[in-house]
């Protein structure tokens, strides 16, 4: 009986709200049934929105439980659930992937691999990543039998005094010796030719061997080549550029060719022929880049000349600037101790042949290129800090974001680590490396060291 009065009780609040509801609309003056009618559109519109809003969600945390388990990412929901995902949306979901995810992406569909290949995309991703990333420090190390293995280390302080190893990067077939670098992407040799790899996506290209003209003779030096990557941004194209250099002793008879590399499908190597008059020169390694358009490098003409030389990445053209002779010192080619580096946005050799011996540095700074106008500094280390380069052989490993000069020791030994030369203050700072594998300094091997800011999306798939 209770239960009875009680639904009887709710059938009446029902009808009340029914009442209320007719009176609702009369007090809204509703004049006919399509003002109604035209109300629940609205309401079954809203809805279809948030119904689509809950699969493009769905679609996102698909997508990314399936990448982070390596799960084949073509399916028949996947298909249904992406064709639903607005173009700026999609955008916002990829740019939070990490590298590795993102590059398997790129198998989802070929609308994917087109937007994850422009450059509208390329330049965002960039943007997002550099102002969240800390700078990685990359060591490649190969030993006399041709073992090798690439080490990334990431900073573990804010000051980053101390980096150590994450992640083994090694691949086969990845190469021995660090080349050069620009953008997130490597250069390594491999035997005759080259390989640009990718530490962010994995992929790796194995560039075709050159077929030089020049030709040694009974006495010269075989070929070496001498890589160096340069970017276009007016066609959004990476380049390699290969100075295939022979000579003798003494650097008699010295001849040089040039070749360049578009790293796009279909890729080979073009022979460039300089329109002006470009000097036999030889190479130092690595070159640098301020902003990727023009490639600058040190470079010998003969035992006592050396210059900056510039590539102009789009024009592919070269400008030869002579440095300035030191009148203290009249150092040959062998034993002088010299690289590029950048200070305050402009060109400058460091040369530092006499830091171990008497703490000397001098800072060689081109000011106007076209006037080939230069300014000099030199610098003397604090006495206090003498005992971080006493006599012992350390060599230039780039620059910092901030200006500083890195130098590493030539020879592998426990306790490793790198200085930092900062040249406004004239000081000099320690940064341990932790964590490279003990065999490495039980055995003879060869390292190379760079500092990279960036990280890159480009596909090596050509």
């Amino acid at each position: 009986m209770n239960l009875r009065v009680k639904e009887m009780n709710r059938g009446t609040r029902n009808l009340k709200q029914a009442a209320a509801s007719e009176q609702d609309f009369t007090v809204k003056q509703c004049q006919s049934i399509s003002q109604i009618r035209d109300a629940k559109a609205d309401n079954n519109s809203s809805t279809l929105f948030k119904r689509k809003k809950r699969r493009a969600n769905r679609a996102y945390n698909l997508l990314v439980m399936r990448c982070y388990l390596g799960l084949p990412l073509r399916t028949k929901k996947r298909r249904r659930y992406m064709s639903e995902i607005p173009l700026d949306l999609l955008v916002e979901i990829l740019i939070r992937l990490t590298g590795k995810y993102l590059a398997r992406s790129k198998c989802v569909s070929k609308q994917w691999s087109s937007l994850i290949s422009s450059r509208y995309f390329c330049e965002r991703l960039l943007t997002i990543t550099q102002r969240k990333q800390q700078p990685h420090l990359y060591m490649c190390l190969v030993d006399k039998d041709g073992q090798r293995e690439l080490l990334s280390m990431s900073s573990t302080s804010p000051d980053n005094t101390c980096f150590v190893v994450d992640q083994d990067l090694s691949i086969p077939g990845m190469g021995g010796f660090l080349l050069s670098g620009l953008h997130g992407l490597m250069c390594f040799s491999m035997r005759k030719s080259a390989c640009i790899y990718n530490p962010t996506t994995g992929q790796r290209l194995t560039l075709p061997k050159i077929k030089p003209d020049i030709i040694a003779e009974p006495g010269q030096i075989q070929c070496i080549k001498r890589y160096h990557i340069g970017y276009d941004p007016v066609d959004n194209q990476h380049k390699l550029l290969c100075s295939v250099v022979i000579y003798s002793e003494n650097f008699f008879n010295l001849k040089t060719e040039h070749w360049v590399f578009v790293l796009e499908a279909g890729g080979s190597w073009k022979k460039v022929v300089p329109h002006e008059i470009c000097r036999p020169h030889s190479p130092f390694v690595p070159g640098i880049s301020i902003s990727g358009s023009v490639v600058y490098y040190l470079a010998w003409h003969n035992m006592y000349t050396y210059a900056i030389v510039s590539f102009d990445v789009r024009s592919e053209e070269f400008t030869t600037i002579i440095a300035p002779v030191d009148v203290r010192y009249h150092i040959p080619a062998l034993q002088m101790w010299a690289e590029l580096i950048e200070y305050g946005g402009k060109i400058a050799i460091f040369e530092y042949t006499y830091l171990k011996s008497e703490g000397t540095t001098v800072l060689w700074i081109l000011e106007d290129a076209e006037k080939k106008e230069w300014s000099t500094r030199s610098l003397v280390l604090q006495p206090c800090q003498m005992h971080l380069v006493q006599d012992i052989d350390l060599i230039v490993k780039g620059t910092t974001q901030d200006g500083k000069v890195i130098l590493a020791p030539l020879e592998m030994h426990s306790g490793f680590y790198i200085l930092r030369y900062d040249l406004q203050s004239n000081g000099l700072s320690k940064v341990e490396i932790k964590g490279i594998p003990q065999r490495w300094f039980d055995k003879e091997c060869y390292f190379d060291l760079r500092l990279v800011n960036e990280s890159s999306v480009i596909d090596l798939e050509t």
